[in-house]
């Protein structure tokens, strides 16, 4: 299981968003990735982030690269996923 690929959701444990879910919507480079929560979702807004600041989960959508906020709402809807996108998850002491 490749822990960063486009669709994986990821809680974040570093930074103000700390503990917010996510999903990767693009790979920027080896240590960065593009992530969105959606902002009206979980509150993470589309940003670079370090993959050292990702904790990746089990779950995966199926989305294309950079698809917009409105389609991953949309995926997260059909899957089930979009209550448990918006509790937030106490992140582990690193």
């Amino acid at each position: 299981m490749p822990a960063v690929e486009v669709g994986r959701i990821c809680v974040k444990i570093a930074g103000r968003e700390a503990g917010k879910k996510c999903v990767i919507v693009d790979i920027i480079d080896k240590n960065f990735v593009l992530v969105t929560g959606p902002q009206k979702v979980s509150g993470v807004r589309r940003r670079r982030a370090n993959v050292n600041h990702l904790e990746p989960t089990p779950d995966k959508i199926e989305i294309k690269r950079n698809a917009t906020d409105e389609e991953i709402i949309e995926v997260l809807e059909k899957s089930g996923k979009l209550e448990e996108m918006k509790q937030i998850v106490k992140p582990a002491i690193v």
